[in-house]
């Protein structure tokens, strides 16, 4: 019979003749089912919103590009030969979810009062439109046909407020393609909007026919490959599986960028965010702790005469302070039950109503994003317990000091 559990359990249903630490008790209850609550909040929102800026980021691009090896990625795309076997192999690449052609051409739209430089993405029949979709705000996408060149485009919201364009509008291109400039005309079919305006405000996608005929590249002509993994987390053995795919041709070389590669000053700047989680996880436990041990200290300064009583039955003092751990276990498991009803219900409800709004101009996002996920709370929950239940550990070992008979004798 675990005659410590017994004790715990009496000791926690209030049977005994303890009242003074009732108070203290609830506090402390209160502080860890606060500190857990926040805990979860604040991962939720992190993680969310390193979720959505990367999603957006990796939505222009893929996960994965491979070019010309003389590309210079801050200028157009120099062609590359569409290989068919190497198209066909990246897809069976290991982790590879899809994979696209692409080309980029730098030009400026101009109207009759305003004119604005962008980037020109020619996208092809392959292309996965997904992304687009969920930010179309106006319109419609365009499909492209290998057998013929449409005159279809997509801008931002951005590009069509400041250029005073709208839906169904014509708009003219102006490039220059070897000191010769070249004038095209397109006609919106659609108007996004990412809420990221480093890339609103550059970014239009077109044909990729148009990009060839511009730069007057043959038909089988392309400016690389964009390839999309199943798990970002596996990004850097992705990019080495598709660098073995790609392997090396003298007649065709090609290099292989990962989007971290590409931005990597947006992605050390999403990753000094969890600098922030591990300050609110720390300042949120060590909070909890310090409630939990002056809650312990009080309940064995009140249960003194029990402690004294249960030494002179012959009690090691393992087993009175595993009586006390086993009463503050549960107590931080009770807070943390409450911390994790508030932190759900308020995720759930962030998820569904999108109560809390931002500035999209400012955080790149309409309202607070949530990642609700169920390994990060089981994690958050476990990590609490094991941490709170050891700090508890060294204040229990004042019973060992209390002495029989000072304890029995002790009002």
């Amino acid at each position: 019979m675990n005659y410590e559990l017994l004790i715990a359990r009496k000791i926690v249903s209030g049977k005994d003749k303890g009242n003074v630490s009732k108070p203290i008790v609830a506090i402390a209850i209160g502080g860890v089912a606060l500190g857990i609550a926040v805990i979860i909040v604040a991962v939720a929102i992190v993680t969310g919103f390193q979720l959505e800026i990367r999603n957006k980021v990796i939505g222009f691009g893929g996960h994965i590009e491979v070019s010309n090896f003389d590309s210079n990625h801050s200028e157009e795309s120099a062609p590359v030969t569409f290989d068919k076997k190497l198209y066909d192999n990246l897809k069976k690449t290991k982790g590879v979810q899809h994979v696209q052609t692409f080309a980029i051409k730098t030009g400026i739209i101009k109207t009759d009062e305003y004119f604005e430089g962008v980037v020109l993405k020619g996208v092809g029949s392959d292309y996965d439109w997904s992304f687009f979709k969920s930010k179309m705000i106006e319109g419609r996408w365009f499909d492209v046909s290998d057998k013929g060149r449409q005159k279809d485009i997509v801008i931002s919201k951005y590009l069509a407020k400041k250029l005073k364009l709208k839906l169904g509008q014509k708009m003219f291109m102006y490039f220059i393609n070897k000191d010769v400039r070249a004038v095209m005309d397109f006609h919106i079919t659609g108007i996004y909007e990412t809420g990221l305006e480093e890339f609103d405000k550059q970014y239009v996608l077109g044909d990729i026919g148009q990009i060839r005929r511009l730069n007057g590249w043959k038909p089988d002509e392309t400016g690389g490959y964009e390839i999309f993994i199943n798990d970002f987390d596996d990004l850097d053995k992705a990019k080495q599986e598709v660098n073995e795919t790609v392997g090396f041709d003298y007649s065709n070389p090609l290099k292989v960028r990962t989007i971290k590669d590409d931005h990597p000053q947006i992605f050390d700047w999403l990753g000094l965010q969890n600098i922030n989680v591990i300050v609110i996880i720390a300042l949120m436990l060590l909070v909890a702790g310090i409630n939990m041990i002056s809650a312990l200290l009080i309940i064995i300064l009140e249960r003194t005469n029990l402690i004294g009583t249960l030494k002179a039955l012959g009690a090691a003092d393992w087993s009175i302070r595993k009586i006390f751990l086993y009463t503050a276990a549960y107590l931080v498991g009770f807070g943390m039950l409450i911390g994790n009803v508030i932190g759900i219900v308020l995720c759930q409800l962030q998820i569904h109503y999108k109560l809390f709004k931002l500035d999209q101009s400012s955080y790149y996002i309409p309202y607070v994003p949530i990642n609700f996920n169920l390994a990060h709370i089981l994690l958050i929950n476990i990590g609490t317990l094991v941490i709170c239940v050891s700090m508890l550990i060294i204040p229990s070992m004042i019973i060992a000091r209390i002495t029989p008979v000072k304890a029995i004798r002790f009002n």
